[in-house]
């Protein structure tokens, strides 16, 4: 039973999809790569010759960077990030999908010498975050509510400080003597 290349690429996507997250994006992507390799090999076959690896899309040409490859600062760009484990590319690189490395963020950071407070995500979206959290009013909120907690501290530090001070030399005894 022969089937369409189109039938088979979907089964080959569907198969990924069901191992891993992919964004719309993504499974788009793999989909018409998947097609595109399928009917190159195809061809091939038709003609009676072999297939290289850079014909069906891989080599050379191919858009993920190999693990471990390549400065860690390009990993993260405008529109992706790439894993510098496995060389997958994502929007953002999830704690789920660390863990697929047995990696925590911390972690993965750490190994790949990221600043701790460096986002995985694709600049994009960290810049999308930053307007929208802008847009709710989150830095004044914010703000204000450090400097309400301060207020708070300053009021009570004095009243609890009296109740649980100690003189110097004496010891606090407990039970009856």
């Amino acid at each position: 039973m022969d089937k369409k290349l189109l039938e088979l690429a979907v089964e080959i996507v569907q198969a990924q999809v069901s191992i891993g997250k992919m964004t719309g994006e993504e499974i788009e992507s793999v989909l018409v790569r998947v097609y595109n390799a399928l009917h190159r090999m195809r061809r091939a076959e038709e003609e009676g010759r072999p297939v290289a690896m850079e014909e069906i899309g891989y080599g050379a040409a191919d858009e993920q960077v190999p693990p471990g490859k390549g400065d860690p600062r390009d990993s993260i760009q405008e529109d992706q990030v790439i894993c510098m484990e496995c060389g997958s590319q994502f929007r953002q690189l999830t704690a789920n999908h660390l863990r697929t490395h047995q990696l925590t963020p911390r972690e993965y950071k750490r190994k790949w010498g990221f600043p701790l407070k460096q986002p995985l995500a694709a600049r994009v979206l960290t810049k999308l975050r930053s307007r929208s959290a802008k847009k709710r009013g989150l830095p004044q909120k914010l703000q204000q509510y450090l400097e309400d907690q301060r207020r708070r501290k300053g009021l009570a530090t004095p009243e609890m400080h009296e109740t649980t001070k100690r003189r110097p030399g004496k010891s606090v005894r407990t039970g009856s003597a």
